[in-house]
């Protein structure tokens, strides 16, 4: 239901292209590559969101708002994660030993940050695209 949720969401937005743009700071030169649907693994269980890769950044959105309290109060926001690809430092396929159909894709940034993405509809495609981008960005950069 979530996914069919988010494909309703992405039609009635006008697109990954313009949700992207509205969500995330861009230059106007930047182009987002793809896009794709996955979790995030955070301390308080998988996020559902979207996945983007841009000529400039890998960056995830939440679905939907989640809840965290600031002082006595709850606030409600999207969780965001933006790596720059200057910061990228690798991208790491895996699979679950216990379960060969459960498969993550680790991403670590220069700073040492980890992030555990996971539940890719197009899991080979993702992949090859953040594994590409990583390499065309370590090229461009040595």
């Amino acid at each position: 239901m979530g996914r069919i949720a988010q494909g309703t969401k992405v039609l009635a937005e006008g697109g990954y292209e313009k949700i992207f743009r509205q969500t995330f700071e861009t230059v106007p030169e930047e182009q987002l590559e793809n896009s794709f649907a996955c979790y995030l693994s955070t301390s308080a269980g998988p996020v559902m969101g979207v996945l983007y890769v841009s000529t400039a950044k890998l960056a995830y959105c939440s679905d939907s708002r989640l809840a965290y309290k600031t002082g006595s109060h709850t606030e409600w926001n999207y969780y965001k994660v933006v790596i720059p690809l200057h910061q990228l430092k690798s991208v790491n396929p895996s699979t679950s030993r216990v379960n060969r159909s459960e498969k993550y894709i680790q991403v670590i940034s220069l700073d040492s940050h980890e992030f555990w993405f996971m539940g890719f509809l197009y899991y080979d495609a993702a992949v090859k695209c953040l594994q590409d981008v990583l390499q065309l960005h370590s090229f461009h950069f040595v």
